[in-house]
């Protein structure tokens, strides 16, 4: 797997009993947490949706599946870096070993929900602000990513 300067997957501890089990996913001791605290956002995500390219100008994000399965890619568009427009690719989910992934601002995340609905949960290091969130549509030819969607229903 190419990796991206910055990006961070993080293995997520599960403490396990016969009531069911507890994570704590996101701890500022282990990975470094968000330096300031900006939002915490909840999405579902429904099988065969792809949502990409979404990023940040100035805000670093973490994001876990609750429940779901998705592909994830994420691409490094900042011209500065040494992994500069490398894509890292990878699959998580609820029956996989618990992760937690995050980005730096200037990479850009996308998915496919292949295993539906997901449940994403993120955090922001700022609140949301569109004037400096970076978008591009899910087929930009400047990322050229083949989310292979005549598979999907």
């Amino acid at each position: 797997m190419k990796k991206i300067d910055g990006v961070n997957i993080t293995k997520i501890e599960s403490h396990i009993d016969e009531r069911g089990f507890f994570r704590e996913i996101l701890k500022k001791e282990t990975i470094g947490g968000p330096s300031l605290f900006g939002q915490l956002s909840y999405s579902k995500v429904y099988q065969g949706t792809v949502k990409a390219w979404h990023g940040h100008k100035l805000q670093e994000q973490w994001t876990f599946i609750m429940t779901g399965f998705l592909e994830v890619r994420l691409f490094d568009d900042r011209s500065t870096s040494p992994t500069y427009k490398n894509i890292m690719e990878f699959y998580t989910g609820d029956e996989l070993e618990p992760i937690i992934y995050s980005f730096p601002p200037g990479v850009l995340h996308g998915y496919k929900c292949i295993g539906g609905p997901a449940l994403v949960l993120y955090v922001t290091s700022n609140v949301y602000d569109p004037d400096e969130e970076i978008r591009l549509n899910f087929n930009d030819p400047k990322i050229g990513h083949d989310w292979n969607l005549k598979n999907i229903r």
